[in-house]
């Protein structure tokens, strides 16, 4: 739906964009400043709905991300899950290749999701990335690229307790051999994982997930529903 917008602001942001113009032809401008370019380029193009949404996590192993996702999928949300992909590509962790390769053959694909998931923000499509963001500067990283393509960038804190992912960790490795979101791990694994985790501090706004995505569902999602464009 198109909507007329008042004269005095349209020369109000026009007058930002120019700006914001400006700074991006004379240095690098910040990912926020890439983020307000689109959304004032839409309002004056008469769609100033609401930005498409990029949820991201950050969790560790059995903290709950894909069982999220999937209620985000069935919601509208469009998800992009690393994982899958690479089981896809090269099969079974530690069986179809050797576990010290995970990380180099993991990159391309990362690659690849980033690519799609900047297609879809830009095509109007809110986007869960089921992935586990475990540093600052991962969640930064998809959070920029969510932003330079007119995103709102959504971050998900899944605090699971180590016994209760084990205990889920222990179900899903007996599917490891025919489920990609059942990468067997071993409990020392875990402990080691933990160790490198860092959880989003209070300098990166995040909603704490207690394992009810209905309470997430009705925190995001507008009394309409999500974003369905083609």
């Amino acid at each position: 739906m198109s909507i007329t917008l008042d004269d005095t602001l349209v020369h109000c942001l026009e007058d930002r964009l120019s700006v914001l113009l400006n700074q991006q032809r004379s240095s690098e401008l910040s990912a926020e400043g890439k983020f307000e370019i689109k959304r004032i380029t839409a309002a004056l193009s008469g769609r100033p709905g609401p930005p498409p949404r990029a949820l991201l996590m950050s969790g560790l192993q059995g903290a709950g991300k894909t069982t999220l996702a999937r209620a985000l999928e069935r919601s509208g949300f469009r998800r992009l899950c690393p994982d899958e992909e690479m089981f896809r590509r090269h099969g079974h962790y530690g069986k179809d290749f050797p576990r010290g390769e995970f990380r180099v053959r993991e990159a391309p694909i990362l690659l690849d999701i980033a690519r799609e998931f900047r297609r879809l923000l830009q095509n109007g499509h809110d986007v869960v990335l089921d992935h586990g963001l475990w540093t600052p500067e991962e969640r930064g990283q998809w959070a920029a690229t969510a932003m330079e393509v007119g995103g709102q960038p959504v971050l998900i804190y899944l605090p699971e307790s180590h016994e209760v992912r084990w205990s889920r960790i222990q179900k899903r490795n007996e599917q490891s051999l025919v489920d990609a979101n059942s990468i067997e791990f071993s409990e020392s694994d875990l402990l080691r994982h933990a160790d490198r985790f860092i959880p989003p501090s209070n300098d990166e706004p995040h909603i704490v997930y207690e394992g009810r995505p209905d309470e997430i569902l009705d925190l995001i999602l507008p009394a309409g529903g999500g974003h369905h464009e083609d």
